[in-house]
């Protein structure tokens, strides 16, 4: 999806086009800390999706908004929390209250997914395991790779990643649902966060596991059901 940020804070700029970067499915077009610049970039290119600063000083988020003919989805960014009913009021798929923290980021990014994409059933990654073997369907694209491939799988609120030998890929997915669909012999929870492949486990220790130079940590709540299984391999 093609986004721009508008936000007369520079800080605010870079935090936010990180985030998109980190996203798969977003393609950040540009950044402006003036909105007149944003208005006048919107005649010539279409985009898709606008992270829109309400309290800006030479023109606000809202006023921008209600100056467009044709206008993106819009996720508002403020840190004033008394403009939240208001932004709804204009159809904004979500308000993020500064400073925002990337997990909340992903939920917003969740909501704008479902919503560019339909119904949220026609959304869900298709993962199938297949001949040791598993379809990941990440956005538009779908992966084909080898269940021995996978290192690690790590939550992000409503998303997974997996970590394979030569990829990393994001997948809009609960960890809960992942688990559901993993062969519970080749890979175990270690974490809130984690599931591990137990092949691919180089170091156990009583806190962490090392596995490819990346150290996983070991929760407490999964420790002992975890260290059952492995010394039973």
């Amino acid at each position: 999806m093609k986004c721009i940020v508008i936000d007369d804070e520079p800080f605010a700029l870079d935090l936010m086009k990180t985030y998109i970067d980190k996203t798969p499915f977003l393609d950040c077009l540009g950044s402006f800390s003036n909105p007149l610049k944003a208005l006048e970039y919107l005649l010539e290119h279409e985009v898709d999706l606008l992270f829109l600063d309400i309290n800006m000083p030479e023109l606000s988020g809202i006023q921008f908004l209600n100056s467009l003919k044709h206008k993106p989805m819009v996720v508002f960014t403020t840190a004033y929390s008394e403009y939240g009913v208001e932004s709804y009021e204009y159809d904004a798929i979500d308000y993020l209250l500064k400073p925002i923290k990337y997990e909340r980021f992903l939920k917003a990014m969740g909501k704008v997914y479902e919503r560019n994409n339909g119904a949220k059933q026609t959304v869900q990654p298709e993962l199938k395991n297949q001949n040791n073997q598993m379809i990941i369907r990440s956005g538009t694209q779908v992966h084909r790779i080898l269940l021995d491939q996978i290192y690690f799988i790590e939550g992000a609120g409503n998303y997974v990643n997996f970590h394979a030998c030569d990829k990393k890929i994001m997948v809009l997915q609960t960890m809960k649902e992942t688990i559901a669909q993993l062969p519970t012999e080749q890979f175990a929870r270690v974490h809130k966060s984690y599931v591990v492949a137990m092949r691919h486990i180089d170091i156990v220790e009583r806190h962490q596991i090392t596995m490819k130079n990346h150290k996983i940590p070991i929760g407490i709540t999964y420790r002992e059901q975890f260290l059952n299984k492995y010394y039973k391999m």
